[in-house]
Parts: C-alpha cells; structure tokens; sequence
C-alpha cells in the first residue's frame, strides 16, 4: 500500500507528460494561430494609425469601404483644403508612430460641389487653421481626395462642409468623383447635395440671387434711350387721339 501511495504522484505527472506529448502539435498549433491572429491585429492597427501624407499612401481598400479619417486645417486654397492626417492613438504602436512620423499635407476637394471663389472666402472664415475636421473618403484622382468634410461646432453640433456651401449658395452640385452613380450611397449622398442646393435656390442666396434672364431683358428694355423716347411718343400719341 505505502508503495502504491509513494508512486501516485509519479506515476500522474508521467501520465501528464505523456499527455502533453501526444498533444505537443496542437497546442503549438493553437500558439501558432495565436501568433497570426496577433500578428494580422497588430497590421491592422498600423493600418489605421499610420499617419498618411499623401493621398497615394491611403490603401485602396480605405476609399473602396469610405473610412472616416480625421485632421488638421492647414491651408485653403483654390484647389482644395490642405489637411494634416491625425491618426489614432493605440499604446501598442505608439513607438511606431513616433517611428514613422512624417511631414505631409493631404489635399482635399469637397465631393460632389462646383466651388465659387466667394466659397473659397466664405471657407477661409468658417473654418480656422488647425482645426480639426473629418473628412470621408469617397474617391481619389491622381493626388487629390474627394471627400465629405465635417466640422464640429460647439459640443453636440457639427456641419458637413459640403452641404453648407450649398445651403448658402456659394457652390453648384456636381457628380460625385469616385463613387459609382449606380451605387445606393452615390445618390444618398447626391440627394443630399441636391436638397441643399435647392434652400439656397428658394431663397435666392448667393449665385442664385442673380436675376433671370427675363428679368435682365426687361431691364435692358427700360434702360434702352430708344425705347424710352417710343414710350414717350405712345403716350403723346394717346393723348392726342
């Protein structure tokens, strides 16, 4: 009995090692998978925290699922806004961010709007350098971005650039680079755009307070020496008669 009792312990941690033995390749299999899965996490998150400097190094995959990024303003220009890439903060790859941290300057063109140089103005005092806005990414052409641009306003509010120009007249709809015309977001998005045009349309804000061509002829006509001594003939002649 004492022989038996002495030789429990032996004899479980030989039955334990023969386990781990016979199952040595899965358990490195599931290490092994861990490590993948760990690894393809970690590749993702560079993804999404790399800084991006140019609309050439933005993935494809990023504009084909439309991924809201965020930055800062640094310039408006005729040809668009001038963004910094802010990308988000993880502890894990904050080395490799600081690694990687690079100058650059993202160029971004508001989707699906004609811009006015009055528009440009009106941007220049709406928005304030450095600050931050999201912007989505619809498309891109060659350098260029196309993309709605949304900025915070106080805690719980924000404007969608896009719109705004339009609401106040300053901007004409145009198609939306990027996007196929047959997808449902293309025409979300494009009914938007339409919806805000026609505001300032009603109310006949910006280049749409412009008056009609009738309205233009008739006061050409009232203007025209000529025409105004015809009238004065006509009511001489009526009094005559």
């Amino acid at each position: 009995m004492a022989g038996q009792r002495g030789g429990e312990p032996t004899n479980y941690i030989a039955r334990l090692s023969e386990w781990a033995d016979a199952h040595l390749t899965f358990v490195r299999n599931i290490s092994t998978g861990m490590a993948i899965v760990g690894v393809i996490l970690l590749a993702k998150s560079v993804k999404l925290t790399t800084k991006f400097t140019n609309a050439l190094e933005i993935p494809l995959e990023f504009i084909q699922k439309n991924v809201k990024l965020r930055g800062r303003l640094r310039r408006i220009t005729e040809h668009g806004l001038e963004i910094e890439h802010v990308p988000i903060t993880l502890p894990i790859v904050s080395s490799l961010q600081r690694r990687w941290h690079s100058d650059g300057l993202l160029l971004i063109r508001l989707a699906g709007v004609e811009l006015t140089p009055d528009g440009t103005v009106w941007l220049k005092e709406e928005v304030q350098p450095a600050q931050m806005v999201w912007f989505q990414l619809l498309g891109r052409k060659d350098s260029v971005l196309d993309c709605l641009v949304v900025v915070n306003k106080g805690r719980f509010s924000s404007i969608c650039l896009n719109e705004e120009i339009l609401r106040h007249g300053l901007g004409k709809t145009i198609c939306i680079e990027g996007l196929a015309h047959e997808s449902q977001l293309y025409w979300k998005l494009h009914r938007r755009l339409l919806q805000a045009e026609l505001k300032a349309v009603k109310k006949r804000k910006g280049i749409w307070k412009e008056e009609t061509l009738v309205e233009k002829l008739n006061e050409h006509i009232s203007k025209n020496k000529y025409m105004q001594k015809l009238k004065q003939f006509a009511t001489w002649l009526r009094m005559r008669l």
